[in-house]
């Protein structure tokens, strides 16, 4: 095994109490719950499960490394997450009251999109890329070798149990909009909702410190 059985033991209760703390992932396919219904929150939160693996890949092959030593780079990459969100937010009002048909049925086309918005989501995320540097590296060893697979493993752990979380919230916050989006105001202020949330997650991002 490329781990150690004890240290990958000693990793899963550190990564479910990382999946269980509310962030900006919880709070996007939440956000997605509320304006698509419960297929776009678990295809967002497949989303950005595959995010968290490509995040963990790059890391173990040392590319992060070099993203996160060049500020200019990860300054690039959070200007364009906070842009992405934002024209999430702006689609999100352009689309109107949140109504009880649109939260039961989503098109494939739809599902495609939401998982499409949750990867992007994540990959802008330059909190996500310092995490994975500061926190999976701790559960490394070297002198097992293979350094990129015990990288995929520990991403795949995290990414698991944030996919499964992400989506149960999301899939919470739809069957909620379902009860409420038969009235047209409360639709329309779940609409405003959805909105608000992708609009304080590009705040949020804005107003990330570096270092």
């Amino acid at each position: 095994m490329i781990v150690d059985p004890w240290v990958l033991l000693a990793f899963l209760p550190a990564a479910l109490a990382l999946n269980l703390t509310p962030g900006a992932d919880m709070m996007f396919c939440l956000g997605q719950g509320l304006r698509a219904g419960p297929r776009a929150a678990v295809a967002a939160s497949a989303g950005i499960a595959l995010g968290g693996m490509i995040h963990a890949a790059i890391a173990g092959l040392g590319l992060s490394a070099l993203i996160a030593a060049v500020p200019g780079a990860l300054e690039v990459i959070r200007w364009v997450g906070v842009a992405y969100l934002m024209l999430l937010a702006v689609q999100a009002l352009r689309a109107g009251p949140v109504l009880r048909d649109a939260v039961r049925q989503v098109r494939p086309r739809a599902a495609w999109r939401a998982f499409g918005q949750g990867l992007v989501v994540n990959l802008t995320n330059p909190k996500v890329i310092l995490f994975v540097l500061a926190f999976v590296p701790q559960f490394v060893d070297p002198a097992r070798g293979a350094v990129p697979g015990q990288f995929m493993l520990y991403g795949a752990v995290l990414s698991l149990g944030g996919f499964v979380v992400n989506g149960a919230v999301g899939v919470f916050a739809a069957g909620a909009a379902g009860r409420l989006a038969g009235n047209l105001r409360i639709a329309r202020v779940l609409g405003w909702i959805s909105a608000g949330i992708f609009t304080g997650l590009a705040l949020r991002l804005a107003m990330t410190q570096k270092g």
